[in-house]
Parts: structure tokens; C-alpha cells; sequence
């Protein structure tokens, strides 16, 4: 492969409007999932703009890509048409470019340079054509200076782009429209500034669409349901921004704009909604995906600590104190100081529904730096928090659990402990984790002291016990089987004789055919009366 290929900026432009106009917004966001996987492997790069490369999934692909004219690339995947692989295939592409892996993916927006939003109509300015064309050469302009405008300038540019939508309804459509009508003007950038300009166009939409109508601090957050599919996809996009790592120390001159935009995120988040609100989640990737990686030590951080602490004061009544409570528990589990985390943690739960995604974001962060000893810790102090309101899907809380004892053996008392504590939030998590590590017993005693009917449960969740400890099927299947005879209809008497016939192959399997023998003589003899159960007794040949 030519390594020392490279790509003119006019080459990369184009490639970023063929890309928006010819793969669905879908089809991009699954490519870079895939690219995310590290399955791409470039094998060819020619300056024809031919990419040859093999991706990996399930199964291996064939990717040839014409980046001239993508109409031209093929996949041997059997999706037909533009497809993930080739996405996947143009950001590995890109990235040995040295090109800006989120153009790629934001390639919708970025093609709105061919056909930029028109920023006012004639009629409702009662401006002539060439006035409107002024507008837009004072607009581009501007814009020609966004490095060297501070992040206040970058705001206002934004609002005078979005103008011509202000009548709009601030639905998907008109989020998608204001985005285009940013990148419309926005020149070409470094990348790690061009990341933040990114970050700062959706973060000033997602603020104009839910700020607005944010009520009062002790209030709810009341969005129209169109307004928060388009707050919900711009979040979504952030999240793709974020998950790119932002290379700062190639571009340190940015680092004051790092800091002035925490500063913003800070103010914006504190004075948002009583809630864990969408400005929290922005503030809280933002520390956890970019400023935090690139700190040289903790300074910052306390920093940090301090202002939260001092906003108590300067904000009194007006303070969000979730989203605050939440800041400084993620700023201490940065620091490593998890104890005060937990604190306040503990605090915030005694007052607010904490979202599960946020506890669960503690552990796995841990587990992808590979902390099993903190890894575990966290979990016995973030599981109670997860079932303490509601009782909410607590199987991801599992599969942590699970990959916890995997690594540190000796935690696995703890999970028990912790799962136990958490009843009856965690019962069903709790009950299919005794069956999973064999806890036959434990399992059982339970469905015995519930009451639970053996036949509500399917064949294989059974056949273990059965292979492995069939005693302990003998008192659930039997208690059933009485129960049953005391309803006294035709269709408890089959489901009694179906239990009876099970009861049959476990005798025989503990050798204990004839005190099976003993006890349905008995069994009949005792419920002669019962017709309808001599019936079915005999037609399942348990009586002759």
C-alpha cells in the first residue's frame, strides 16, 4: 500500500458532499460503528482515488472504492447498493489521510455546501435579490474568520445562519436544516478545531430547542414530542463527536477554548432543568471523552470541584441540583476519589430518579481500562442506587457483574450479598443468575416459598436441575401436583398428570422406582372419587 498518498482539500470536499448525497444518514452511522470495531483493513491506495480494503465482521468483505466517483465502488456484501462496509472503509481512509474522521459522518450536513439554505426570501424582507446576495457575502465573510472568533462570535454567527428557519417548527427537519445552514459557511479547519465547531453548532441548536421552554427550576422539563425527537437526534449526533478523540496536544493553541467552553457547558447545565437534563450529558461527556484523556494531572479537576461548590451560592434558588450533584460525583470518580462519588451519589438519590445509563457509565468505564478491583467495588454501590425507585432492566447490570467474577474470582460473594439486598427490584435478575452458576438449591427454595408452578417455566430452564441435582425437583413437583388436585377441574388434573409423568422419570433416574410405585398407589387410591382424575390418570398410563 502507497502510505504517502495524500488528499487535496477541493478532493476532500467533494468526497464529503458524494458521500451526504449518496449513503442514507442510517447507512453512515452503522459504518462507523463498524470502522469503530477495527475490522478495516486497507490493502491498496492508489492516486487514481482507488481504496482497495478487507473489512472484517461475521464474515469477510471486499471492498473496492472509486473515492472520484463513489457510483463506482463495490462491496461483495449482500447488501445491495452503498452499504456500511464502504463508510467503514472511507473513515479508516480518511483517518490515514489525516482527514477528519467526523466530516465523514456528519456528510449530510457538510453537503449542504453545494446547495446552501437561502437565508431570507424577497417577501419577508422586502429585500431584492441582490440585497439577499449582499447578505450572504457579508454572512461568508464572517465566516472566513470562525479561527480566529471567540466562542460568544461563533454563537452569533449561528443564530444570524438559522434566521431564515426562525418560523419554522422546531421539529427533526428543521434541527437537520439549521445544522446544513451552519456547515454551509463553515471554511475548512484544523481537525481539533473543527471538532469543537461541530460540538459548539449542535450544542447552540440543542440549547434553542430546549431551553426555551424549560419551566421553572423545581419544575418539570415540558418538551413537544417533535421537539424532543429533534433534541434526541442532535444529542445522538454529539455523541458521535465525542466519541472521536479530539487531538488537542497536536493543537495545545485550543486549549483556552476547551476551558471556556467547559465554562459554558458549566453555566448552561447548572441553570438548565431540575433534572438529569440533556446539557448535563453534553457537560458530562465532554469531561469524560475529551478533557479528561488529555489532562497531565489532576489540577483541573479540583479546579472544577471548586467552581461547582462556589455556584451553590452564586445560584441559590435558581441552582439545577441534580445535574450538579451528578458533576461533582463524576469529577471526584475522575480524581479517583470514589468515596465522596458515592456520596454524592447517595445524596442525589435520595431526592431524584439518577438515569440508569449514567450509574452504569462508573462501571464501564472501569471495565474498559481493565480496574477489576474498582470495577466490583462499584457495582456493590451502584446496584441498590439502580433498584431503589423502580424497578428497572438490571440484565447490563448483570453482564457486568458477570464479567467481574470472570476476572476477580473472589468478588463473586459480593454479587450474591449485593443481589440479595436488592430484592425484590432484583429477582429476576437474581433467580437467573443462581441458575447460571449453578446455585440449584438457592434457586429452588425460592420457587418453593413463592409458590411459583413448575409448568410456567420452560423445559430447558429445568433440565439442568434435573441433570444435576434431580432431588430437588421431587418437593416442587409434588406440591404442585397437589395444588392442582384441589381445583378440581379437568384441565388441573392434566396439568397434574403431565407433573405426575415427570415425577415418574425422576424416581427412575434416582433408582428409586419402587417408592414411585408405593406412592401413586397411594396418590390413586387416595383420590378415587376424583372421576375425572382416574381418567386421566389412565390415559396417561400411570394407572392401569
Amino acid at each position: 500500500m502507497n502510505s504517502n498518498e495524500t488528499i487535496d482539500d477541493i478532493t476532500w470536499q467533494k468526497l464529503i458532499q458524494s458521500v451526504g448525497e449518496q449513503f442514507s444518514d442510517l447507512t453512515i452511522k452503522r459504518g462507523f460503528q463498524c470502522y469503530k470495531q477495527g475490522g478495516v483493513r486497507l490493502t491498496g491506495i492508489a492516486d487514481t482515488g482507488h481504496v482497495a480494503a478487507l473489512v472484517e465482521e461475521d464474515d469477510q468483505h471486499k471492498v473496492e472504492l472509486d473515492t472520484h466517483r463513489l457510483s463506482a465502488s463495490r462491496c461483495s456484501c449482500p447488501d445491495s447498493g452503498f452499504c456500511k462496509h464502504m463508510i467503514a472503509v472511507l473513515l479508516d481512509y480518511a483517518s490515514q489521510m489525516g482527514r477528519s474522521i467526523h466530516a465523514i459522518v456528519n456528510a449530510h450536513a457538510t453537503a449542504a455546501l453545494k446547495h446552501p439554505l437561502p437565508l431570507q426570501s424577497s417577501h419577508s424582507t422586502g429585500v431584492d435579490a441582490s440585497g439577499k446576495g449582499d447578505t450572504i457575502s457579508a454572512l461568508q465573510a464572517k465566516a472566513s474568520r470562525i479561527p480566529d472568533m471567540s466562542l460568544a462570535e461563533w454563537h452569533g454567527l449561528f443564530k444570524l445562519c438559522i434566521t431564515p428557519l426562525d418560523f419554522g417548527s422546531t421539529n427533526v427537519q428543521y434541527a437537520r436544516k439549521a445544522i446544513e445552514a451552519i456547515y454551509a459557511l463553515k471554511p475548512a479547519l484544523p481537525p481539533a478545531l473543527e471538532q469543537l465547531f461541530d460540538l459548539h453548532a449542535h450544542l447552540f441548536l440543542l440549547i434553542k430547542l430546549t431551553k426555551p421552554v424549560q419551566h421553572p427550576v423545581h419544575a418539570h422539563t415540558y418538551l413537544g414530542y417533535h421537539t424532543q425527537v429533534a433534541a434526541d437526534d442532535l444529542q445522538e449526533a454529539m455523541g458521535y463527536i465525542f466519541d472521536q478523540d479530539i487531538a488537542i496536544r497536536s493543537e495545545p493553541e485550543l486549549w483556552p477554548r476547551m476551558l471556556k467552553t467547559l465554562a459554558y457547558l458549566r453555566r448552561q447545565m447548572l441553570t438548565g432543568p431540575n433534572s438529569c437534563s440533556y446539557l448535563f450529558v453534553v457537560y458530562d461527556q465532554f469531561w469524560r471523552k475529551w478533557l479528561y484523556p488529555n489532562l497531565e494531572d489532576t489540577t483541573l479537576c479540583s479546579e472544577e470541584l471548586h467552581k461547582l461548590q462556589s455556584a451553590e451560592e452564586e445560584l441559590e434558588e435558581t441552582l439545577s441540583r441534580l445535574p450538579w450533584m451528578l458533576a461533582q460525583s463524576r469529577i471526584h470518580f475522575l480524581m479517583g476519589e470514589d468515596r465522596q462519588a458515592w456520596t454524592w451519589l447517595q445524596e442525589a438519590g435520595k431526592k431524584f430518579i439518577i438515569p440508569h445509563g449514567f450509574l452504569l457509565s462508573f462501571p464501564k468505564g472501569l471495565a474498559a481500562a481493565e480496574d477489576w478491583p474498582r470495577f466490583a467495588e462499584w457495582l456493590v454501590q451502584t446496584g441498590p442506587m439502580l433498584g431503589s425507585r423502580k424497578r428497572g432492566d438490571l440484565h447490563e447490570y448483570m453482564e457486568y457483574w458477570e464479567q467481574a467474577v470472570r476476572h476477580l474470582p473472589e468478588s463473586e460473594d459480593r454479587m450474591w450479598e449485593t443481589l440479595a439486598g436488592m430484592l425484590p427490584y432484583s429477582k429476576e435478575v437474581y433467580e437467573d443468575s443462581l441458575l447460571t452458576y449453578g446455585r440449584w438449591r438457592q434457586w429452588m427454595d425460592i420457587q418453593l416459598s413463592t409458590g411459583k408452578e413448575p409448568l410456567e417455566f420452560r423445559v430447558s430452564v429445568l433440565q439442568p436441575i434435573e441433570k444435576h441435582a434431580p432431588e430437588l425437583l421431587l418437593p416442587f413437583y409434588h406440591q404442585a401436583v397437589e395444588r392442582y388436585i384441589l381445583l378440581k377441574n379437568r384441565q388441573a388434573y392434566k396439568a397434574a398428570v403431565k407433573l405426575l409423568k415427570r415425577l415418574s422419570k425422576l424416581y427412575k433416574k434416582l433408582k428409586r422406582e419402587e417408592r414411585w410405585e408405593q406412592y401413586i398407589a397411594m396418590f390413586a387410591n387416595r383420590h378415587s372419587r376424583l372421576r375425572a382424575l382416574q381418567e386421566e390418570l389412565q390415559k396417561g398410563k400411570l394407572i392401569s
